[in-house]
């Protein structure tokens, strides 16, 4: 690993004042031993629409589990929950029985000094919610890396995550970095050299999403071997070609593309994770766009798709 910009000594304080606060479930790994696949939806397709009542929808309609997206601003951020509604959340979640799978994060690794410890404080505050809004089964948090290219990047984001993960390691936190079309990391082998050069920590892992592979001559297959040994999660969404090149569209709506063949081959290899249905950018925020629509759409879709495959998920 490269030189890292924040002292080992300014890492163990973080880490420190994080294990003070931390109590962790014995059950903190059940999420990851579990027998059966989940489907969910995040609500990242859901903004306008308080956390408390996204839950109720997504469950209401047969969905699983959730992720919640938590970015600066948003209805879910750690800003926006004070240790009160946390914990009304939290309750309501078990009154629903609907688990919570993943927390949506948007954290661009940085050089500058300053934003390196604004990262390592939106980590921490991610992992302390996590931690507040489970029990035996704590979410993972998600991000993408940001922009850039992949020779200029790397390493800079080898160091980054060496520090995030002494942050989520303390809460015993898993992040999930993944994979963008768009961004400095956009294939599973990148994440895959990342989490290698790291040694394979066991907090570390990738969000698997063939949306931001699809028309990149990357085969479903090929990208399936690669990913599989490291992933966490699974995100679904649609590619569509376009005159100015691709877009995204809601899992399923496009009708050119089985998912069948990716959640079998998931499956086989051993993956008993969440399969959470994504509502891109690209789709909410056209005027027309309506959540609750979306959220019974992907449904069908993706129970179908479960279906297709044979595959028996919780109900």
């Amino acid at each position: 690993m490269t030189g890292s910009l924040l002292s080992r000594r300014q890492s163990l304080g973080i880490v420190g004042g994080l294990l003070s606060r931390c109590v962790v479930p014995e059950m903190a790994n059940a999420r990851n031993i579990k027998k059966i696949p989940t489907l969910g939806f995040g609500t990242y397709g859901t903004r306008g629409i308080s956390t408390e009542e996204s839950l109720r929808l997504i469950r209401e309609t047969g969905y699983d589990t959730v992720e919640l997206t938590v970015f600066p601003g948003w209805d879910a951020s750690a800003e926006n929950m004070p240790i009160k509604r946390r914990r009304s959340v939290k309750k309501l979640l078990g009154d629903l029985n609907l688990e919570l799978t993943s927390l949506m994060e948007n954290i661009h690794p940085d050089s500058n000094k300053q934003r390196i410890q604004m990262e390592i404080d939106r980590v921490e505050k991610a992992v302390d919610l996590a931690k507040d809004l489970s029990d035996s089964h704590v979410p993972l948090v998600q991000t993408v890396l940001g922009g850039g290219t992949w020779e200029e990047k790397k390493n800079l984001f080898v160091d980054r995550l060496g520090q995030w993960l002494e942050v989520a390691t303390a809460c015993q936190v898993t992040i999930a970095i993944k994979p963008h079309r768009g961004g400095a990391m956009s294939r599973p082998s990148e994440a895959a050299w990342i989490i290698d050069r790291l040694n394979h920590p066991e907090r570390l892992k990738m969000v698997y999403d063939y949306s931001h592979y699809a028309f990149r001559d990357m085969d479903l297959k090929d990208t399936i071997e690669i990913a599989l040994p490291i992933t966490a999660h699974i995100a679904v969404k649609d590619t569509v070609k376009t005159e100015s090149g691709t877009t995204f569209v809601l899992p399923g709506e496009s009708g050119k593309f089985d998912y069948a063949p990716l959640l079998r081959q998931f499956h086989k290899g051993g993956y008993r994770g969440d399969v959470c249905c994504e509502v891109s950018s690209a789709v909410w925020r056209q005027p027309d766009y309506d959540p609750r629509a979306a959220i019974r759409i992907c449904y069908q879709n993706m129970s179908r798709a479960f279906q297709q495959a044979n595959i028996s998920r919780t109900a």
